[in-house]
């Protein structure tokens, strides 16, 4: 069987982020350099899905830049039996170090590309086997081929996402798509009860939306908006006669918070609403503990009670660089929620000094 053509690093380097995109659980092991020249080293010794060849990560870290480029057949066949060989020469500079292995095995491979379908491993091998294991998807193979166009490619990739990515990762993907952290146009946001606002573009408005679109009506039994800020503090939505009926005072010039829900549930009086203080985070600002403590002592002089209050930091993904930058800071007996996963939400319960749950 002839080997496959073994698609230039450039192009690797290319595609792997068009075909994780953000949102894509543990990205950075599937779109960095280790990972393109993983996935060049397997196309070189003809390890993909079918082909009864595999490769093994000392292969990666033995490839030269000489080597890459020596890409006929004879050649290819040459190195791959060599690189398997216990008596085996490494050249003066190789890519990586010896023990530059273990990272592309258990990061690269085995949490990056073996979980997302772009890579398969022989089952028949003891653990401890150092036989060659690691085998391109034939469906990824296909996604590397130089000259498709790029309706052809943006086709493939499509499908290669729904059948391979998590939903979270294609919401996000979705997001990007559409061109919604860029998009020059006004985001329109529904209310619970149909009415629409306009806040200007970007990613904290994306976020706002679904916020009010999708948190309030999966979490909130009967939900209704009393406030609504956009960066730069302007005021989108301010309901003072619901304020004014729940006994409410809200205070623009405190340091409110980007939205404050209110749940109705069934008590359509009032009297056993509960509140949440919503912030965006599209770059910082989460619910930390300091921010928890200005706006409970807030809410308190607005006569909220304690026992009605809440609080959520809102995220666009779990992936996110400012989830992950952020998330140490939440503070406890908060939640978190992210438009990419919409049905789900992580609790940060915290327990007393007596060891009640709160």
């Amino acid at each position: 069987m002839s080997l496959p053509h073994v698609p230039s690093i450039p192009l690797i380097a290319e595609r792997l982020p068009k075909i994780f995109p953000e949102g894509t659980e543990h990205r950075n092991y599937v779109v960095r350099e280790i990972a393109v020249r993983t996935v060049f080293v397997m196309f070189y010794v003809g390890a993909v899905d079918g082909n009864d060849r595999y490769s093994r990560p000392s292969q990666v870290t033995d490839m030269s830049d000489p080597q890459s480029e020596l890409v006929s057949d004879e050649e290819r066949e040459a190195w791959t039996k060599l690189s398997l060989s216990t008596n085996k020469d490494l050249p003066p500079k190789t890519w990586y170090k010896t023990n530059t292995r273990e990272p592309i095995r258990d990061e690269t491979i085995r949490l990056g590309f073996i979980p997302l379908g772009a890579v398969v491993e022989r089952t028949d091998l003891p653990t401890t086997s150092a036989k060659p294991r690691y085998a391109l998807a034939t469906d990824f193979v296909d996604l590397f081929d130089a000259d498709l166009s790029d309706d052809e490619l943006g086709q493939r990739i499509e499908k290669w996402q729904k059948a391979h990515l998590t939903l979270a990762a294609r919401s996000r993907l979705h997001l990007v798509r559409q061109g919604a952290t860029r998009s020059k146009d006004a985001v329109v946001v529904t209310f619970p009860n149909g009415e629409t606002r306009s806040m200007k573009s970007g990613k904290s408005s994306l976020i706002t939306k679904a916020v009010i679109e999708q948190y309030a009506i999966r979490f909130l039994k009967e939900p209704t908006v009393l406030w609504l800020s956009e960066s730069g503090k302007k005021v989108v939505e301010r309901d003072d006669s619901l304020a004014r009926r729940l006994g409410l005072r809200i205070d623009p010039s405190k340091a409110l918070p980007d939205i404050i829900l209110v749940d109705l549930g069934d008590d359509a009086d009032g009297s056993g609403f509960l509140v949440v203080f919503v912030e965006v985070v599209a770059s910082d600002g989460p619910v930390h503990a300091h921010r928890k403590k200005q706006l409970t002592e807030m809410a308190v002089q607005a006569g909220f009670e304690l026992s009605s209050l809440k609080f959520l930091t809102a995220y666009a993904d779990r992936e996110d660089s400012v989830f992950k930058q952020t998330v140490s800071n939440l503070a406890w007996d908060t939640a978190a929620w992210f438009v990419s996963e919409p049905d789900n939400i992580i609790e940060m319960t915290g327990i007393d000094d007596v060891g009640t749950e709160r």
